[in-house]
């Protein structure tokens, strides 16, 4: 007695006719009817009463059809104790709030739509303590920000890159936002405020605009927890803010601000050299160029 025998018994039993049930099953009429008598043959017990092409339950069909419910159940009950019994493959990602918010929705969309079995764990958190996780073996890779033209931006910053590879995703507009009053700003004594509104130390963006404005002992750095937290600052007139220009766009109040641009910065997408999961690279093919293989850090 096997799976499909059973599976063709219920479906006569429920459809109540052996053509119906051949199309539910997507066979022929003929190989159903073999089946339904081969399976009678093999019990010894006629189980369905025939009236033309009704196909109706005997007694003995009645009684085999609750013990062939509860072996169907039981089979597929076994299929999902083995799948539940085999780890399931993961992806641990890192990424800047900035990028999950305006760049990443239809990418892990589309990587759910491709890897339906393999489990995505997100992790936020700023460029440098990323490039840690991911060297500690925390994070299997992420989404990162540095400075073009400066490859030595993460040992500078305390991260031993020489472990890392990497390949350029995104370019960022990096911006200073300043409340719509203040007036054009060309160097950091034109600015009229008494902070810096930014997200934690480890943060580039941060970091670029400290360095931009270094000098300006009289202008401290406010950390704040979220951009919507620093563009309301910056409207307030409390600070000048920090943020790349893709997620401005996407906040309320970009209208009631004015901006300096600081310049472009790259996104890089950073993983180890020598670890590359079958979910990493499957994220990799949805975020590279099939003909741009990843660069090594220097």
């Amino acid at each position: 007695m096997d799976l499909s025998s059973l599976e063709i018994f219920l479906a006569v039993a429920e459809e109540g006719s052996v053509t119906r049930a051949a199309r539910r099953l997507l066979r022929a009429p003929s190989n159903v009817t073999t089946r339904v008598q081969a399976l009678e043959a093999q019990m010894d017990a006629a189980l369905f009463s025939r009236d033309g092409k009704r196909m109706t339950l005997t007694a003995e069909g009645q009684v085999f059809l609750s013990y062939a419910r509860r072996l169907t159940a039981l089979a597929d009950e076994a299929q999902l104790a083995l799948k539940s019994a085999r780890p399931q493959p993961s992806l641990r990602l890192g990424t800047m709030e900035s990028t999950a918010a305006s760049r990443l929705p239809p990418v892990l969309a589309r990587f759910n739509d491709q890897n339906p079995d393999i489990a995505l764990k997100l992790t936020l958190g700023a460029t440098r303590e990323l490039a840690r996780a991911v060297l500690s073996g925390e994070l299997d890779c992420a989404l990162i920000a540095t400075p073009q033209g400066e490859p030595g931006w993460l040992s500078a910053a305390g991260v031993d890159a020489g472990d890392l590879r990497q390949a350029r995703v995104y370019e960022e507009d990096l911006l200073l936002v300043l409340p719509p009053h203040h007036a054009s700003v060309a160097a950091p004594q034109d600015i009229r405020l008494p902070a810096l509104a930014a997200l934690e130390p480890g943060c580039t963006y941060r970091q670029l605009a400290e360095r931009w404005m270094r000098g300006r002992t009289d202008l401290p750095t406010v950390e704040m927890s979220s951009y919507h937290a620093i563009l309301a600052q910056v409207v307030a007139g409390n600070a000048v803010g920090v943020m790349p220009r893709s997620v401005l766009d996407m906040l309320p109040w970009k209208g009631e601000v004015t901006v300096h641009r600081l310049g472009p910065v790259d996104t890089l997408l950073i993983s180890r050299r020598e670890r590359r999961s079958d979910p990493l690279q499957a994220f990799e093919r949805i975020m590279l160029p099939p003909d741009a293989p990843p660069a090594m850090l220097q």
